[in-house]
């Protein structure tokens, strides 16, 4: 989660390169109108194929995202980047609570849910505060360089990551 901070940056970024303040909310338009397309795909598939390469290929997205929008210099780069970070969020969102529920124990799920809710949230709380330092002090391109970064080390650090699903029952 260190990887992924507030979508707030996005409007900054797109501010940054000159979308006028009348239009900033089309950042977020964007952004979830691609979450949402794909999330039930994605889903849907998971169930077919398995969680984990569609995690990867969605850390991937994340990844491209950030080199994308870090890179930005016109208004055309930074809403693909946004639409990647929705491609991004439609592909890991729904899997990670999936990943809760098949790895949960039934009687621990609602605890399990509360977990990674409380974990994620004070997560991206402090990737969200790292992103406005790194930002203050050295810039757009190297707050989204360091989101890259921390998706990379994600990316290669998942094999060592198990995903054991429990039996239903």
């Amino acid at each position: 989660m260190l990887a992924r901070f507030s979508e707030a940056f996005l409007i900054i970024k797109a501010s940054e390169v000159g979308l006028s303040t009348r239009y900033v909310p089309l950042v977020l338009v964007v952004m979830s109108l691609v979450y949402s397309l794909t999330s039930y795909p994605v889903g849907a598939l998971s169930d077919r194929v398995g969680r984990r390469g569609l995690l990867a290929v969605g850390l991937v997205a994340l990844f491209t995202a950030d080199v994308v929008l870090g890179f930005s210099t016109s208004i055309e780069t930074v809403f693909a980047g946004v639409a990647l970070w929705g491609l991004h969020m439609g592909l890991t969102q729904g899997l990670l609570s999936a990943l809760v529920a098949d790895t949960a124990p039934v009687e621990l799920r609602g605890t399990a849910f509360g977990i990674f809710s409380l974990v994620s949230g004070v997560v991206l709380l402090v990737a969200s505060v790292l992103a406005g330092v790194l930002w203050d002090v050295a810039g757009s391109q190297a707050t989204f360089m360091a989101g890259a970064a921390f998706t990379a080390l994600a990316l290669l650090l998942m094999p060592l990551v198990r995903f054991r699903a429990l039996p239903s029952k």
